[in-house]
Formats: C-alpha cells, structure tokens, sequence
C-alpha cells in the first residue's frame, strides 16, 4: 500500500510542475503576441511612405 501512497505523491508533484511549465509557456506565448502586434503596427505604418515616395517620384504629388 505504500507504494500506491508514493505514486499519488510523485503525481501530485509532477502535476504542480507541469502546472507551472504550462503557466511559463502561456506568458511567452502571450509576451509573443504583443511583439507581433507591435511588428504589425510598425509595417503598417511604412505603407503609407512607400506609396508617399512611390507618387513623389512619379511626380504625382
């Protein structure tokens, strides 16, 4: 019966880690996200100069 009582102990323990692994992995992931929207926003942001600079050159504007 003991070695029934350890296993449940050592699930329980593996069971907080994972817990804590997937707690780490759900906050970079999230951390990854803002960097990307970030990315986005900055790429949007060149468009408009690109299309500037394209009719500047075309002698459109």
């Amino acid at each position: 019966m003991a070695t029934v009582k350890e296993a449940l102990i050592r699930l329980e323990g593996h069971e907080k880690e994972c817990a804590i692994r997937y707690a780490n992995i759900e906050k970079r992931l999230d951390d990854g996200s803002e960097r990307f929207k970030k990315s986005e926003m900055m790429l949007w942001g060149i468009y408009p100069l690109i299309i500037g600079l394209f009719l500047i050159e075309k002698g459109i504007l």
